[in-house]
């Protein structure tokens, strides 16, 4: 029984030792520094969003998608908001949220006489809300 206890010990030992192996790289070097590991590098396949803050992304959406010049829409009201959950104000039947308040913006747009409402919040981008729930 006693055997058993100190092989016990020994692997218990091993596997500490183990888990809190050398995070340097090969031989005690460090590993190089690549920056920031939270940011992913951008993909240059993909076109770069517009510049500027939600109500020119809004905009810039909303002209390409009703194909028309930027001077035919206006900018009826922007403002930060506080959603009270996942859906930013956009739910859609059958789906589920995460049920946390999330930081963002809620922008109205007007072409042709009709107002287009885009939401945004935490990382997504301004997208046009077809029925606003406020």
């Amino acid at each position: 029984m006693r055997r058993f206890s100190v092989l016990a010990a020994a692997v218990a030992v091993t596997v500490l030792l183990v888990a809190c192996g050398n995070e340097s790289g090969t031989e005690g070097q460090p590993m190089p520094s690549t920056g920031s590991s939270s940011t992913p590098a951008p993909d240059p396949s993909t076109p770069p969003p517009p510049a500027g803050g939600p109500a020119e992304l809004a905009k810039a959406d909303l002209v390409k998608r009703l194909g028309v010049e930027p001077g035919q829409v206006t900018v009826v009201s922007t403002e930060e908001v506080t959603w009270q959950d996942g859906s930013l104000g956009c739910p859609e039947p059958g789906m589920r949220y995460t049920q946390a308040l999330v930081n963002g913006s809620r922008v109205v747009l007007e072409a042709g006489g009709k107002q287009y409402h885009y939401h945004s919040g935490g990382a997504r981008p301004p997208f046009l809300c077809e029925n606003p729930s406020r």
